[in-house]
């Protein structure tokens, strides 16, 4: 479905993206229609299970897919309003470090293991920028100390396995952040962390946005995470965007039956030792995508409508779409947990 029609230019657009792929078990559809946008200096959290398709969606912005697996059937991605889809991958990775950037949820492979963690980041400058060898260390030392690397000097001469899972993910942040992009992409950036840890990340991103001013897109699936640092919320599943809108506002009356079992999932503050309420089944496989609603199969709302016709996203709410036949009734329920 095409996205909505928007009063500015955003920063980056996705309109209708489909990505398939290749698998020795078939070919498969990973995206189905994918619609969204980020304005400058905004940022927007892509929630979802593992599988919704949310690292795929940004893979294909950044020109990071397969190319021997996976194909773009048809969609826009628009970056400052150039159309990057309709020109080689090599344009997107022009663009890559200086407007787009992205931290991966693996902060070890994404470093060179052998590479000094300085070196790493002072070869952007080299490279990209031409500056001299002894300006390019001073600038990764100096990105490393603004990320909260303690000894910033002694530790940019240290490889990757010397530091903590914690402390490795600040210098893929340094090294993300060292050209100054106008939009960062943060893929699950606090996996394998503790709380503590994590939060300390969370921190960080929200406090390096605000300095630099540039957008941020969040991709995670712990709604948690992004309560106190998102603007806008867009919820995946199954390889489409189900629900977007303001985050007070979806996470208040959210309009999806898969969003709110979301979260009813999650713990409440107010109610401690109270029992969790998962969502039934699991998602499905994208080699057998059920028909009609896709979340039907686990949705305690389902009808024969959403057996086998498909919603497309709608205005439920001023700022608030939804793909769900029957949101109106989503809003209003107290709880939808139990079948009807």
């Amino acid at each position: 479905m095409a996205a909505p029609p928007h009063a500015r230019q955003p920063l980056l657009a996705v309109d209708d993206l489909v990505v398939s792929f290749r698998s020795p078990l078939g070919a498969y559809r990973a995206l189905n229609g994918v619609s969204f946008h980020i304005d400058a200096g905004e940022t927007l959290a892509i929630l979802g299970e593992s599988g919704s398709g949310k690292s795929v969606t940004m893979r294909a912005v950044m020109a990071l897919l397969p190319k021997h697996s996976a194909q773009i059937e048809r969609g826009t991605i628009r970056y400052d309003g150039e159309d990057l889809s309709a020109q080689p991958a090599r344009r997107t990775r022009q663009l890559s470090s200086t407007e787009l950037a992205m931290v991966f949820q693996d902060s070890l492979t994404a470093l060179n293991p052998v590479v000094r963690v300085g070196s790493q980041i002072a070869e952007l400058f080299r490279v990209r920028l031409g500056t001299s060898r002894r300006e390019a260390w001073a600038r990764a030392v100096a990105g490393l100390d603004r990320v909260g690397i303690p000894n910033a000097a002694q530790r940019a001469r240290d490889y990757p396995h010397q530091f903590s899972g914690g402390m490795r993910q600040r210098v893929v942040i340094a090294m993300a952040l060292a050209l100054g992009p106008r939009l960062l992409i943060a893929d699950e950036p606090t996996t394998a962390l503790d709380v503590t840890v994590q939060a300390q990340i969370m921190d960080l991103l929200r406090d390096l946005r605000r300095a630099d001013g540039m957008a941020m897109i969040l991709i995670t699936h712990d709604l948690g995470v992004v309560a106190d640092i998102a603007d806008r919320v867009a919820v995946m599943y199954a390889g489409a965007i189900v629900e977007t809108g303001p985050l007070r506002t979806v996470y208040d009356a959210p309009a999806h039956p898969y969003t709110r079992g979301l979260m009813n999932s999650l713990p409440a503050p107010d109610r401690p030792g109270s029992r969790l309420t998962p969502i039934e089944g699991m998602p499905p496989s994208p080699l057998q995508t059920p028909t009609g609603c896709p979340f039907h199969p686990r949705c305690p709302l389902a009808r024969d409508r959403c057996r086998s016709d498909r919603p497309v996203l709608r205005t439920v709410a001023p700022g608030q779409d939804a793909a769900c036949h029957y949101a109106e009734e989503v809003m209003t329920s107290a709880d939808i947990r139990d079948p009807a």
